[in-house]
């Protein structure tokens, strides 16, 4: 990402603003002066040197006001005519004629349209660019993630040190709950690391001496001594970070509809314009009239109400869009929802809540489902291992009263023992349950285990008592949504870094069409690619490891509760937290496509009865559209597209 591209849309935007509100305070004058206004209006306001007055006023609007039109003709002089060469003629040949007629020519000025029109065109581009100005900062909030100390191992102790300062082999320690700071080895100790954020690996990690470690993770709860073998460029995080810009650099941009309109009508305006000329001279007109049919045709071809068509309506759909909790950064993209034909979902915090809960209670003994959830709630209840918080959420929310816990103790990395009501128990993992050589043989049991649930154990003096599956638990609005997408006749898949018995588990309880699992985030752009191959894909996540990904896609969407890479890799971001509303997306944008093009025929169609009348195809019958009811006609045009941009709906 270029941060310098960045500030150059800031400054663009600034610059749009202050030339409008510059140009709108010099029109003012310039219409109150200008005969055709007056005339309109029934009043009149005339002094000596007032056409001077007028013409030095509508001098400072063409040069200042009209600076980025001018600018950006001759920069699509370069590549091809579209709205900025369409607005350069019509302001251009307004103000030479009507600078002409100030100094002898004969004739009516065109000071007020072209004063007018610059207003208009600056106030449509100074609307569009605040609404989709949305600079990607991911690259920002990836290196955010990582912390910016570390606690370097010395002979003398540890001492906290920049995380830039680390070299190859150095031994950092990290104490509970802290952010891992680079990549390396576990060299000391054992625990339990949660790298959701990063692989999309819903439940937190085992980790001991030897095992690699990924820096941005988060440590559980046991203290560890990693030894750095990655630093700089190298690390994963950087890794990702590539992947999010070269990937941002290699979207293409699409054609805006206005340009292409704009290029038609700047040749039907200078075509017509120069035959209209050609042939009042021809017909026996003197110059000055034949100019001024030229002119009026060429300054009406440029209606207003074509500046306006796409960015009134791209200001309504992202006004009605943020009402809906959807936030739209990219207008490109979001125009491009309106084809999707596949929408591929993150798993974990996406299509799932990200928290562990309880599915599954198995009793092992006379013990009933309820009594083993209180017990083991009881047990995990001073724990903050996601595992045991999951087991107590999963009993808050059935009101279940839980016993006071003495003599509490953690097996670190293998479960946790305690007393209650008098009796030891303890709730372990199928690790532990194999390192004691402890068997159980229950259907229901490996049922749940092919689903590639996470499994913990009751015991009481060794002996079994029941079993709790947890997963990660699936969001009540995916169903709704996936049912959505595919009445819409969207394709559902999920990509995910899970195992593939929780993605299976996942995809069955929702109705996928496929999914990916066990897919590492360096792997993700390639499987949105290999989906696009045959698809528009939409790609929905929240995770850090979700950016390659939501860049790479057709269209981007971050669940707004997610992390901040994944909101600034997006095109759109769902503020509620709702994948229902990937949705919304399509339905608003098959919408608005459909007011965009209803404008551009309206703002381009009106030509089809201005021209041939400003060009004075029924002057024998007497008929000669005058500036005046050719500007009622820009008008009449610009009210209708600003209406029917208001009736936008989801």
């Amino acid at each position: 990402m270029n941060m310098n591209h960045e500030n150059h849309h800031a400054h663009m935007l600034q610059d749009f603003k202050k030339r409008f509100m510059v140009s709108i305070i010099l029109t003012l004058p310039i219409l109150a002066l200008s005969p055709l206004i007056q005339n309109f209006l029934g009043f009149t306001l005339k002094f000596m040197g007032s056409n001077y007055a007028v013409f030095v006023l509508a001098t400072a609007v063409f040069f200042y006001g009209g600076y980025p039109f001018l600018n950006g003709f001759l920069n699509e002089l370069k590549t091809r005519p579209g709205m900025m060469t369409l607005i350069a003629v019509a302001i251009t040949v307004a103000y030479v004629y009507s600078s002409a007629v100030v100094f002898g020519l004969k004739g009516k000025f065109f000071f007020w349209e072209l004063a007018t029109l610059i207003d208009i065109m600056l106030l449509g581009h100074w609307i569009e660019m605040r609404s989709v100005m949305g600079a990607s900062r991911a690259l920002e909030e990836l290196v955010k993630i990582m912390p910016s100390n570390a606690h370097l191992v010395k002979n003398s102790g540890t001492a906290d040190v920049k995380v830039e300062e680390l070299t190859k082999d150095d031994v950092v320690l990290v104490k509970p709950g802290e952010k891992i700071p680079v990549d390396g080895v576990i060299t000391e100790g054992e625990t339990s690391i949660n790298e959701s954020m990063l692989t999309g690996e819903s439940k937190p990690v085992y980790r001991k001496e030897q095992d690699e470690v990924i820096g941005g993770s988060i440590n559980g709860e046991g203290s560890i001594k990693v030894k750095v073998n990655k630093t700089g460029k190298e690390t994963y995080l950087n890794q990702v970070i590539e992947l999010v810009k070269e990937s941002k650099e290699s979207k293409s941009k699409t054609q805006n509809l206005a340009d292409k309109a704009a290029f038609i009508l700047t040749i039907i305006a200078l075509t017509v314009g120069s035959v209209t000329l050609a042939a009042w001279l021809l017909y026996g007109k003197d110059f000055v009239f034949s100019l001024e049919r030229s002119v009026t045709v060429m300054v009406i071809t440029c209606p207003h109400a074509l500046g306006l068509a796409i960015p009134l309506v791209v200001a309504v759909s992202t006004s009605l869009g943020a009402k809906s909790g959807l936030l739209i950064r990219e207008r490109q993209a979001f125009e491009k929802a309106r084809k999707l034909q596949a929408v591929v979902f993150d798993k974990t915090g996406t299509l799932t809540q990200g928290q562990f809960g309880v599915t599954d209670i198995i009793s092992l003994s006379d013990l009933k489902e309820e009594d083993i959830l209180k017990t083991a709630a009881a047990l995990e209840s001073d724990s903050e291992h996601p595992i045991a918080q999951g087991i107590v959420k999963s009993s808050q929310e059935k009101d279940l009263e839980l016993a006071q816990v003495t003599d509490f103790e953690s097996i670190t990395g293998k479960g946790v023992k305690g007393t209650v009501e008098g009796q030891e128990y303890q709730i372990v993992s199928q690790a532990f349950l194999e390192e004691n050589k402890i068997q159980i043989k229950n259907d229901r049991i490996e049922k749940v285990k092919k689903q590639g649930k996470t499994m913990v154990f009751l015991l009481k003096n060794r002996e079994p008592l029941g079993a709790l599956a947890l997963a990660d638990m699936i969001r009540e609005e995916s169903k709704h949504a996936v049912d959505q997408l595919k009445r819409m006749g969207i394709k559902c898949l999920m990509l995910t870094g899970d195992n593939k018995y929780v993605a299976k588990w996942v995809s069955e309880e929702l109705g996928l069409d496929d999914y990916f699992a066990e897919v590492l985030p360096h792997e993700k752009s390639e499987k949105i690619k290999q989906v696009q191959k045959q698809n528009i894909v939409a790609m929905v996540g929240d995770g850090v490891n979700d950016a390659p990904a939501l860049v790479q896609a057709d269209v981007g969407v971050a669940i707004g509760a997610g992390t901040d890479v994944a909101v600034e890799s997006a095109d759109i971001v769902l503020v509620k937290n709702d994948p229902r509303n990937a949705a919304d997306i399509i339905a608003l944008s098959r919408n608005t496509y459909s007011k965009m093009f209803q404008n551009l025929i309206w703002a381009t169609g009106y030509n089809a009865v201005a021209i041939p009348l400003a060009a004075g195809v029924l002057f024998p019958l007497g008929i000669l559209l005058s500036p005046a009811v050719g500007a009622v006609l820009m008008s009449l045009s610009t009210v209708i597209v600003a209406v029917n941009a208001r009736f936008l709906k989801m």
